[in-house]
């Protein structure tokens, strides 16, 4: 998706994050994913609730 981290981008910041697995505050699926989400709603001004659906397509 447009705007999405490169995997060079991603490549840096990955080791900087919390392991995926281990964790109960949320299902451990991608970070990456999360992150692009993250980012997204911050880059659109996009209310956090409607980023479901967004993700939710594959």
């Amino acid at each position: 998706m447009r705007g999405d981290l490169t995997d060079a981008e991603w490549k840096i910041i990955e080791g900087l994050l919390p392991s995926e697995r281990g964790r109960c505050a949320r299902p451990a699926k991608s970070n990456r994913l999360f992150l692009n989400g993250m980012l997204y709603v911050i880059r659109t001004g996009c209310p956090w609730r409607n980023e479901f659906c967004l993700c939710s397509v594959s």
